[in-house]
């Protein structure tokens, strides 16, 4: 695993917490929360990719 994923998860935390307080601080607590809610699904969608493809190495490897 290389540290792109990592790094990609980290910028993504980094803009949506920037996001949302900026969003809080100007008073559109709503759409703060669907930022944050985004993130994480954005976040999800990543990581979830990896490993669909780290089961398929396992797959491959046991040949399953």
């Amino acid at each position: 695993m290389d540290i792109s994923l990592i790094l990609k998860i980290a910028g993504i935390g980094f803009l949506v917490s920037v996001a949302y307080m900026v969003l809080n601080k100007a008073g559109r607590e709503e759409i703060a929360v669907l930022v944050s809610v985004a993130g994480v699904i954005i976040a999800l969608t990543l990581i979830i990719t990896k490993t669909a493809d780290l089961l398929d190495t396992v797959k491959s490897v046991f040949e399953i």
